[in-house]
């Protein structure tokens, strides 16, 4: 349960610019500017930023990064109840969205501080909105799996997929997912923006084919967001849907498991859900 707490010590989440270091609102820098400490990926290039609006470091920099955040939680935890303002900032964009950030948070919340947020610039935000594709229902994905075979579960989910999907990719392996994407989803339409607000931002739109084939035939360097139309016909995926398509595999033959597992990773259902409406199937029958 959340307690409020009278304390004036805060964790304030600071969206920085993506690349452009304009981009960024006055309140972050006054943020910036007064916090008691700043924790971010790497300190020389939050330095660079603190540099290019005039503002004095004074030691107040802590590195935070995928390796360090679970140790730093009781750190940052005490600080706050202390009463002190403490900023978190990632090397680009909003913290906690595939950035360090989120345990952090979830840390704070949990011992009943405050927790608070300058929002801004967001990666997944502005390659969405510039990709010519549905704005309205979206999901994000992070950074795409590098084992083949936990990629391939993640195109079955996204087959029936109606939603926009936005994720993340390196320059380096942006050709091969492209490719792979594109036995699945040839003909869908995809944007793949690449140094977003930066000096040589670019923005590819076309269907997967077309950009797998552009994409494969060049070096590609820097940040990668890919957007992802959903499918176009998919269907609604409701309780009663998902019982049917149960339905369909037990009588089939399927054990109850393995229908639980070809369904929740076909229609991108959790496995949980799945079984949930199985044990409620199977239930029915007896009675």
């Amino acid at each position: 349960m959340e307690n409020s707490t009278t304390a004036s010590g805060r964790l304030v989440i600071v969206a920085t610019p993506l690349g452009n270091l304009g981009d960024i609102s006055r309140r972050a820098l006054e943020l910036l500017a007064s916090a008691d400490l700043v924790y971010c990926e790497d300190t020389r290039r939050s330095s660079t930023l603190f540099s290019a609006h005039a503002i004095a470091v004074n030691g107040r920099l802590r590195a935070m990064h995928e390796h360090n955040e679970a140790s730093l939680c009781e750190e940052i935890v005490e600080h706050v109840a202390s009463g002190r303002v403490i900023v978190v900032i990632s090397d680009a964009g909003t913290p906690g969205i595939s950035d360090p950030g989120a345990r952090v948070v979830a840390a704070v919340a949990e011992a009943g501080l405050e927790v608070t947020t300058a929002p801004g610039p967001s990666a997944v935000v502005a390659a969405l909105t510039i990709s010519g594709l549905a704005t309205e229902r979206f999901c994000m994905e992070g950074f795409v799996p590098r084992k083949a075979g936990d990629r391939a579960r993640l195109y079955a989910q996204w087959v029936n997929e109606p939603r926009t999907i936005v994720f993340y990719e390196s320059p380096q392996r942006l050709a091969t997912t492209l490719a792979e994407m594109a036995v699945h989803f040839a003909n869908r339409r995809v944007c793949v923006a690449r140094e977003i607000t930066k000096l040589h931002e670019e923005v590819v739109r076309g269907t997967v084919q077309q950009v797998a084939q552009l994409m494969g035939a060049r070096d590609v360097i820097g940040e990668v967001v890919v957007v992802l139309e959903g499918a176009p016909d998919a269907p609604l995926l409701d309780d009663d849907f998902v019982r049917a398509a149960l339905a369909e595999q037990l009588t089939s033959g399927a054990t109850t498991r393995d229908a639980v597992t070809f369904v929740a990773q076909s229609l991108g259902v959790a496995h949980r859900v799945v079984y949930r409406l199985a044990l409620e199937l199977r239930a029915g029958e007896v009675r």
